[in-house]
């Protein structure tokens, strides 16, 4: 999902399509502060706070397994508030977008020197490398905290899950702001007409997925799902970004990773698809 930016010196005039593709960044993170300036504002606080913080939290009290004392334990459940938080993060997500294109992809793509077809490519290949890392080491944490790794069987028991922690519902806010994202990112990157339909499939899929699992209290399954599916994409991503940065032996040494990441990847898929399959056996036959 590369962001290009117009070499010419000539600056757009103020609110036309060019110059808020150019500056779209800067506007978006104006827009981002306000509501951050608004919790320093006793009169906008609740608004912003609305928006910042995460919202339908339940207390529930539960026995201390180490000292048999009642302690209150703070969750989470899925409401109408919740679309408050996701157009919040929606923003950050563009900003921090805009941020590693600039900072980081621009830099490496001057150096090779790519076809403007391959430079998009390679943009594309980074920007979800490095969303498909940070998720899958996140959703990593997650398994750990919530004990899933351990004990497979708590993705089944006592369906449904009604409640999360705050890492695991902050997770899916995340990730439904992230590929929101992707939809105006096409406006940005001057993506043509024609290709629109097939760029929009991508995060329509991992939308529909995600918000399922979020909405029908499948939160466990779906994080374990996206970690085996992140890590395969992460790995196609990187055979991606490795083709395209080998020039010294004609892509040779790229095409040899780029072939084994992707038996990788479809195996990965395959997994995913199979271990879905088998959670909502159990979840199924133990109703």
């Amino acid at each position: 999902m590369a962001l290009k930016k117009k070499t010419s010196t000539k600056n757009p005039p103020i609110l036309s399509h060019e110059f808020v593709i150019q500056n779209h960044g800067d506007i978006v993170s104006c827009v981002a502060m306000l509501f951050v300036v608004g919790l320093m504002v006793q009169v906008t606080s609740p608004l912003a706070y609305m928006f910042i913080a995460l919202h339908h939290n339940v207390t529930s009290t539960v026995q201390d397994s180490e000292y048999g004392v009642p302690i209150d334990v703070l969750r989470y459940t899925y409401g109408v508030r919740d679309a408050c938080a996701v157009f919040f993060y929606f923003l950050i997500c563009i900003v921090m977008h805009a941020i590693v294109q600039e900072y980081i992809l621009d830099k490496f793509s001057k150096k090779l020197h790519l076809s403007k077809s391959k430079q998009n490519k390679f943009n594309e290949s980074g920007q979800l490398l490095v969303f498909y890392v940070i998720s899958f080491l996140w959703a990593g944490d997650i398994m750990v905290r919530e004990n899933l790794l351990t004990n497979l069987s708590s993705l089944w028991l006592n369906y449904p899950h009604n409640t999360m922690a705050f890492t695991l519902k902050f997770f899916y806010i995340i990730q439904i702001a992230y590929w929101f994202h992707s939809y105006p990112e096409l406006y940005f990157q001057k993506v043509k007409r024609e290709d629109i339909s097939s760029k929009l499939l991508y995060p329509t899929l991992h939308l529909v997925f995600i918000v399922g699992a979020y909405l029908l209290n499948f939160n466990r399954v779906g994080v374990v799902l996206l970690s085996l599916q992140y890590l395969a994409e992460a790995a196609f991503h990187t055979a991606r970004l490795i083709y395209f940065s080998d020039k010294s032996e004609s892509g040779r040494k790229g095409n040899f990773f780029r072939l084994f990441f992707m038996k990788c990847c479809r195996c990965g898929i395959q997994g995913f698809f199979s271990e879905g399959k088998s959670i909502l056996f159990h979840l199924w036959s133990s109703k």
